[in-house]
């Protein structure tokens, strides 16, 4: 048994594809669009085969939940790596949360906000 894909909604499908390309290598398949009601899709293959689905439908808001998921974790491989990424997203305009730090369970990592205000984290 395994987990096959984690799905975001996004007000900003386009928007949000578009950040997951830029910063995390992601590739986008075919859009897909329901015949049957408003909605909308992207799944996201990232290198290491992980998946992410982004949908959109008209009443999705902006602001995401704050029970359910906390973050998602994306491995970018080296403590360096995570620095440079970080310091690279910083300077264009990325919120940056925290970090780079090592935590108090010894992750090295940092966390950014997507353009909808979800939490990645980024580590080793």
């Amino acid at each position: 048994m395994h987990i096959t894909h984690v799905a975001l909604w996004t007000p900003d499908l386009e928007r949000a594809r578009g950040f997951y390309e830029r910063w995390f290598g992601a590739k986008a398949g075919e859009k897909y669009r329901s015949a049957s009601r408003p909605f909308e899709s992207y799944f996201l293959s990232f290198p290491d085969g992980a998946r992410l689905e982004l949908m959109t439908a008209p009443d999705v808001g902006g602001t995401p939940a704050k029970a359910g998921w906390a973050h998602i974790a994306i491995a970018v491989g080296s403590k360096e790596t995570v620095d440079a990424l970080t310091a690279e997203m910083r300077a264009a305009g990325v919120p940056v949360t925290s970090g780079p730090r090592t935590t108090g369970d010894g992750y090295y990592e940092s966390t950014v906000e997507d353009p909808d205000g979800n939490v990645v984290e980024i580590t080793v």
